[in-house]
């Protein structure tokens, strides 16, 4: 190890450290790829002062905005007069936490516990399902992403993301809710292929359907408007839990606080994570009494709970609420819509804008339709060169995603459509 003093690394630097010290598992965007150094509500600055407008949000993690004055606030107010402690000893933020979630999620959903990521959350779900039911499967939907933590991973559906060769032979996968605009009774197609797969596992060996209402690192998929209804109707015919995966559709991300409103179906667990500290790390999950009943032998957590991250989630619930970020998410939201159909209208290489609220994709495709990772790597590299920072999703990474902070204002959102048909333009 060297004893010379740190020093601001530039890209070449960055890059140089990343290789020889990071994981060669941990990936980065871009071929010419930008050193972030800070960031201000919807922008993110590079080491050479150049602004980028962030239309993906850290993944969906900043919907209160980057560096956010009041939330920041709060925080460090509280690490001032309490930094951390376990969940062995009694300490208000992380109570008055849970008090503010039973309040804001529907249904029976009241007790809450906490840990630091969406991945632990979707463990501990899973762990509570088999607690309650006495069952150890589960039914998943494909292309799904629940976490890289090994139960996490054996519900997740994506290809890409099933890293371990040896994942346990309990998940058992459905289709995903994915169909075409114009297709007549695909809910209720979509439901009877789930039903069917929970047959063939054996509906007394299934402990839980684990699923996000909308998928995100799957592609941006919307289901039919009967498809969720349905599936709450199967799950309680067979005893099944649903577990909603909100980590990405939650705090208002859909213009919901939860997009399992958008069609009035409550799960018997929800997780959260990412927005819901506006990049603090923190994670909940949230079921109704009798299912957190099941769960009564120890279960400590080092970190779930810190008053740092419980003060800041309860700032950032503050702040969506004042600035009423969930109708700003669906007025602006179904701008942005409108105005891709209308691009996609003319641009063959653009097809199926789709979404709800401010998360929002559409495909970038070549020749007849086909899927075209290379065609959206070349269009994100020439975007971030304009000044834009976009994410990509989908089974095939072909998938144009747009999840920007909820405090992006409507003539910024304009402003990229407007330079988008010239991006597409430069790369041919």
């Amino acid at each position: 190890m060297s004893d010379e003093p740190d020093r601001r690394p530039d890209v070449s630097e960055a890059l140089r450290l990343k290789r020889d010290y990071v994981w060669p598992c941990v990936y980065h965007f871009y071929r010419r790829p930008p050193l972030i150094v800070a960031a201000e509500d919807c922008d993110l600055i590079d080491a050479d002062g150049r602004r980028y407008l962030d239309l993906y949000s850290g993944v969906t993690v900043v919907n209160a905005g980057h560096c956010n004055a009041a939330i920041n606030a709060a925080a460090a107010a509280q690490m001032a007069r309490l930094d951390h402690t376990t969940t062995i000893y009694l300490s208000e933020p992380m109570l008055r936490l849970a008090e503010r979630l039973a309040r804001i999620t529907p249904g029976e959903l009241k007790r809450s516990f906490f840990c630091a990521s969406g991945s632990e959350a979707n463990e501990a779900a899973m762990l509570l399902a088999s607690l309650y039911t006495g069952r150890g499967e589960f039914v998943a939907l494909s292309h799904s992403l629940h976490g890289r933590t090994k139960a996490a991973m054996s519900v997740t559906g994506l290809e890409m993301w099933r890293t371990d060769p040896s994942l346990p032979a309990t998940v058992h996968f459905a289709p995903r809710p994915d169909a075409a605009e114009d297709e007549r009774n695909a809910g209720e197609r979509l439901a009877g292929e789930l039903d069917a797969v929970i047959h063939r596992a054996g509906p007394d060996r299934v402990a839980a359907l684990v699923a996000e209402p909308i998928q995100g690192n799957g592609g941006i998929v919307v289901p039919p408007p009967d498809y969720w209804p349905r599936v709450r109707d199967i799950c309680d015919r067979h005893g099944i839990l649903l577990i909603f995966d909100e980590v990405q559709t939650g705090m208002n991300r859909t213009g919901r606080w939860w997009a399992c409103e958008h069609w009035g179906v409550t799960p018997d667990i929800l997780t959260s994570a990412k927005a819901l500290a506006n990049g603090y790390p923190i994670a909940a999950v949230v079921t109704a009494d009798r299912i957190a009943a099941a769960y009564a032998r120890p279960g400590a957590s080092t970190f779930g709970g810190n008053p740092v991250g419980a003060a800041a989630a309860m700032a950032t619930i503050d702040y969506h609420q004042r600035h009423g970020l969930g109708q700003r998410s669906q007025a602006l939201g179904a701008r942005l819509l409108d105005r891709l159909r209308s691009l996609s209208a003319d641009r063959s290489a653009l097809r199926r804008p789709r979404g709800m609220g401010l998360m929002v994709a559409v495909d970038v495709v070549a020749g007849s339709d086909q899927p075209s990772p290379e065609r959206l790597d070349a269009l994100l590299e020439e975007l971030k060169d304009r000044g834009y920072l976009c994410g990509k999703t989908g089974p095939q990474r072909n998938v144009l995603t747009l999840m920007p902070p909820l405090t992006i204002t409507r003539e910024r959102l304009d402003a990229f459509i407007d330079e988008l048909p010239a991006a597409m333009e430069a790369i041919g």
